[in-house]
């Protein structure tokens, strides 16, 4: 009577532990890791940032060859200068009358120098060192979001866990309340199935909740904005990595993105070292242009009235000079003085003179300079330029040899990380086996009564275990593979 009972709750409570883990949210989209990674690189904001670099570096290129091109300037200016008296150099000069006045000049120069010729190669190795510093970056972000993938994916299978626990965990409550009913069983064996279920509970809606945080900083590392609600669908598996440890070495040495970055930076270091030598060199400067000015007094009748004032000047000299011609007896031609007049048409063409301003320019000559300069003695401030570029220089040397020297110890610890890992998930694959061996095991001899409720609570606490330490192990390894492709700067798979 009570095995055909026990039985009976035994089939009631099969379909329990068939159905599949259910999952709070459903996804309505996937996601795998290549896409991610491309939408990482679209618009994670450090690598954006980065990447706007080279639109500055493309403009310096550009501005090193336009140093062989000539700088042409143009400038157009007016002034208004008060009417007044100045002395210069002891004499009074100057007019009773206001005045504006405006100039322009277009100019052009060409300098050339030692910089001139460096500057092209110095900037294009500055072009193609933020190239390379914006591929380090590219780098160090796949590699956040290659990780943070599979933490995703390590919630989910902690997760997946807790969701199998907790049926059999329902199971066993079950099977518990049907040894109680058929005396078998004890109600303190059905209160602490039901509490060791609602710890499951807790734990399995703790899981849940870390797998949605897990997606959140994922969709941080790609840069947009974050959802809960989608499927990581790209399965990795573990298998045995057959490239050797030399192969990968070489690899890194050439590829590696932050120690081509670095290098790249120690030729800019370089060129900057010639491009100081060559302040010792003497430069060329050759300038001409056109300019042209205007003078206009603001009284229009200002000139008028100063040659009236002449005319009648001249006049008054005419009369004295013939009247003393006829005081002494000369010929006088008195008469002609009256000759001397200013005509309507004088005064015209005096006001037309004066109305320049601001565009009836009058043309200044012309001139050509060429100048050749040799800089003897600064204070020695190229001296202290030209040890600092060396000092740079060699600083870059030791940085290169510093970031090989840390390229082969990353790739080699881990490629040592990775062998280890993938060891450890083969014994954490039997241990975990055991372990659910040993669970089957306790539920079939609690099930017939040969074994007590604590036997089974200790063999499903060790499934737990074991199988959390398989899950990580197995997620370590491909953490441990990701970080190995990091160090090399490549894919590997």
């Amino acid at each position: 009577m009570r095995l055909s009972f026990l039985l009976a709750l035994q089939l009631a409570a099969a379909p329990l532990l068939a159905q599949a883990p259910v999952r709070p949210d459903s996804a309505d989209r996937s996601l795998t890791l290549q896409e991610a990674l491309a939408l990482a690189t679209r618009f994670n904001p450090a690598l954006r940032q980065a990447a706007n670099d080279i639109r500055g570096a493309n403009a310096a290129v550009r501005a090193a060859y336009g140093g062989y091109l000539p700088s042409v300037d143009a400038s157009l200016s007016s002034e208004f200068q008060q009417g007044g008296r100045q002395i210069f150099s002891g004499a009074s000069l100057g007019a009773s009358s206001d005045a504006v006045l405006s100039s322009y000049r277009f100019g052009v120069n060409y300098r050339l120098s030692a910089a001139t010729f460096i500057n092209p190669s110095l900037q294009k190795a500055n072009r193609e060192g933020v190239e390379a510093g914006i591929h380090g970056v590219e780098s160090v972000i796949r590699s956040n979001v290659a990780q943070q993938y599979l933490n995703v994916l390590a919630a989910e299978a902690r997760a997946d866990l807790q969701d199998t626990l907790a049926i059999a965990a329902e199971a066993q409550v079950v099977l518990a309340k049907a040894r109680e009913i058929v005396g078998s069983g004890t109600e303190l064996d059905v209160r602490r199935a039901e509490v060791a279920r609602g710890q499951i509970e807790v734990q399995q809606l703790r899981e849940r909740n870390q797998v949605d945080i897990e997606k959140l900083r994922l969709f941080q590392e790609m840069g947009v904005e974050p959802r809960t609600n989608v499927e990581l669908t790209t399965k990795f598996d573990v298998e045995p990595f057959n490239l050797e440890l030399g192969a990968l070495l070489a690899m890194a040495r050439e590829q590696n993105p932050v120690l081509l970055a670095t290098r790249q930076r120690e030729r800019v270091a370089e060129l900057g070292v010639r491009r100081q030598r060559g302040e010792y060199m003497p430069t060329l400067t050759l300038s001409t242009g056109l300019s042209g000015y205007t003078y206009e007094y603001t009284n229009p009748n200002f000139l008028v009235q100063q040659a009236q004032r002449q005319v009648l000047s001249q006049q008054a000299a005419c009369v004295e000079r013939e009247q003393r011609f006829a005081a002494g007896g000369l010929p006088s031609q008195l008469g002609a003085c009256g000759s001397i007049t200013f005509t309507p048409a004088q005064a015209a063409a005096l006001r037309a003179q004066n109305n320049q301003f601001p565009f009836d320019f009058t043309s200044s000559p012309r001139s050509v300079s060429a100048m050749l300069s040799l800089p003897v003695f600064d204070g020695f401030a190229r001296a202290l330029r030209r040890q600092e570029a060396i000092a740079a220089s060699d600083d870059a040397r030791h940085a290169v040899r510093a970031r090989e020297l840390a390229v082969t110890s990353d790739v080699t610890a881990a490629y040592l990380t990775l062998q280890t890992a993938l060891r450890t998930v083969a014994l954490q694959e039997r241990n975990a086996a055991m372990a659910r061996d040993e669970m089957k095991l306790s539920q079939d001899r609690y099930r017939i009564g040969m074994a007590g409720f604590i036997d089974l609570t200790q063999a499903r606490d060790a499934f737990e275990r074991a199988e959390s330490a398989r899950i990580t192990a197995i997620y370590d390894y491909h953490k441990a593979f990701a970080a190995l492709e990091s160090a090399v700067g490549r894919p590997l798979r």
